[in-house]
């Protein structure tokens, strides 16, 4: 009778032990991904498979923001940095949005890709980097929902108009960072352009872009580790074609997002 106390015991006590094991198990599957990759809001919108890498979509008229990943892309980002000027941020004194026309403008005269063609540049955007894009009934150009793959935060935004602030447009160079590193110069059309250029826009998550601000990436860089390399090249290109330099402190950190 004792014997067979002690081997239920035994039996109790084992059985207990190995529930314990596969419950720690678990929780270091949940916790800890295989791959050593990112997780929750970290982790890259599933699906986004048409986003471009920004090395490939100089003009920005291809959709989203694709993670640069290569050693070999790593340094043709850094290359690209590396032409970027530097300088002091000026001075916001008289800086305006509407300095750079009002929001959303298809007019801009520059000859920027999308403009002039009958639909605002915030639904271009959309438009590109939506998917399962629907428009307004009797229009092509008002999209009322869509999914985005947000490139910030790694989301996907099931967005309707009806919350339309969940998703803005980014300005990846903000305008009011333009305006203090030479912009306040310009001609009120080349403002123009820079606002509605889309290789300077980028639909994201709404609240991650009223973090931002005005920013730079010294400063300020997406949640989504894995695109950062990707925004500071994008961040680069605005620059080069805009020929407006940044501070010594963003240069410095756009090469670190890409190796350098």
């Amino acid at each position: 009778m004792r014997h067979s106390v002690r081997s239920r015991r035994a039996l109790l006590l084992s059985t207990a032990l190995l529930a314990t094991g596969l419950t720690l198990a678990g929780c270091k599957d949940m916790t800890s991904p295989a791959d050593g990759g990112p997780s929750g809001s970290a982790a890259p919108a599933a699906g986004n498979d048409r986003a471009a890498n920004p090395l490939d979509n100089p003009d920005g008229t291809k959709p989203g923001l694709a993670a640069v990943t290569s050693a070999a892309d790593e340094e043709k980002a850094r290359s690209l940095i590396e032409k970027v000027a530097t300088r002091g941020r000026g001075p916001k004194t008289g800086y305006e949005r509407d300095n750079f026309g009002y929001a959303w403008m298809d007019s801009a005269p520059g000859g920027i890709p999308f403009a002039h063609n009958g639909c605002d540049s915030r639904n271009d955007l959309l438009k590109r980097d939506g998917e399962k894009v629907r428009f307004r009934a009797g229009s092509d150009c008002v999209v009322t929902s869509m999914t985005l793959h947000d490139p910030y935060t790694g989301k996907t935004i099931e967005w309707t108009k009806s919350h339309a602030t969940a998703v803005q447009i980014d300005h990846v160079m903000p305008l009011s960072y333009d305006w203090q590193m030479g912009a306040s110069r310009w001609t009120k059309g080349k403002r123009e352009d820079i606002a509605n250029d889309p290789l300077n826009l980028i639909p994201v998550d709404g609240p991650t872009n009223g973090a931002k601000s005005d920013s730079g990436p010294a400063t300020w860089l997406p949640p989504n580790k894995q695109i950062r390399c990707s925004y500071v090249v994008r961040f680069a290109q605005v620059s080069l074609k805009y020929d407006l330099a940044v501070t010594v402190a963003d240069k410095r950190m756009m090469l670190k997002q890409c190796g350098g």
